[in-house]
């Protein structure tokens, strides 16, 4: 098969040609992507990446691209984003709720305190995908993606679907084992536990609160750019090394939070990169900490 055949061979499902990636990723940065299809359920996926494996493209699967950023040259091949993958369901029984990878894990949380189950409070205001979390093992106040997974739907790049236990998923800080063999997470389930919805809402809303002070959510960001460095804290090296408020670009260190950088007036993806590495260097020249990023960074270098 042609590569310029994709668009014919799949007329149910939405491609588009040569679309900018900045409409979105949640930093509105990120250049083209030769091909973006939006495949609305396993079958299209699976069909969709037995093609490109035909027609030796390369494949690049996005979730809700919150914790992400696209350099400007964008995507070669064919780019899916999953978002039309999000059915939620709920076992009041075995007291499980099961969301297909596109499904946003606000959502997730917030079907879960409907049926009253316990567990997935600390992400209620993670805004990734399910698919994501499972990725890269979402975290935030003290919970992580692993303590509640118990499995998730996976399809090998070689077009194989499998189950994955927690254990052969093996989550670490901010990794799993999709990382490692590039499989695409096609659905996940969370074991809970029954509690009382009254009470887990008021958990998730005392959470989100904390955020809201914290945070720069009226802003365009990639979330927090840097995994934690054992020992420290990533906001408070940025703030002492007087990084805080540094505009580079249209880019800037959040003034709300040191470990947020933020797109004040039409960033580029490169202006973000070039400041998250200048704000490595200097931490690294102060205090001899090697910070890591925690934003998943992918795509081409623009040409000159």
């Amino acid at each position: 098969m042609l590569m310029e055949d994709i668009t014919t061979v799949f007329p149910a499902v939405e491609i588009l040609r040569h679309e900018p990636l900045a409409h979105y990723t949640h930093t509105k940065t990120g250049g083209p992507a030769d091909y973006l299809a939006f495949p609305t359920n396993v079958q299209e996926t699976k069909s969709l990446l037995a093609y490109a494996n035909q027609a030796d493209l390369p494949v690049t699967v996005v979730g809700n691209a919150s914790n992400l950023i696209v350099r400007d040259g964008g995507i070669r091949g064919l780019v899916m984003i999953l978002t039309k993958m999000n059915t939620i369901t709920a076992d009041d029984q075995a007291h499980t709720v099961t969301a297909e990878s596109g499904a946003a894990l606000i959502k997730t949380t917030q079907v879960a305190q409907a049926h009253a189950l316990s567990g997935l409070e600390f992400a209620a205001g993670i805004p990734g995908s399910v698919g994501g979390a499972i990725f890269m093992n979402a975290g935030a106040y003290g919970g992580e993606i692993s303590e509640a997974a118990i499995s998730a739907e996976i399809l090998t790049p070689a077009g194989e679907i499998r189950t994955l236990s927690r254990e052969e998923l093996d989550f670490g800080y901010r990794h799993s084992s999709v990382q490692d063999y590039h499989d695409i997470v096609l659905s996940a389930t969370f074991a809970l536990t029954p509690g009382d919805g009254t009470a887990i809402q008021a958990q998730m809303d005392d959470l989100n609160a904390k955020r809201a002070a914290k945070q720069p959510l009226d802003l365009p960001s990639c979330g927090s750019v840097f995994k934690r460095p054992e020992g420290h804290y990533t906001g408070q090296l940025i703030q002492e090394a007087g990084l805080q408020g540094l505009k580079w670009g249209g880019a800037q260190v959040s003034t709300k939070h040191a470990g947020f950088i933020v797109n004040i007036d039409h960033a580029t993806a490169t202006d973000y990169l070039e400041l998250i590495h200048h704000i490595q260097e200097v931490i690294w020249q102060e205090d001899q900490v090697k910070l890591e990023t925690e934003v998943r960074i992918i795509g081409e270098t623009p040409q000159a």
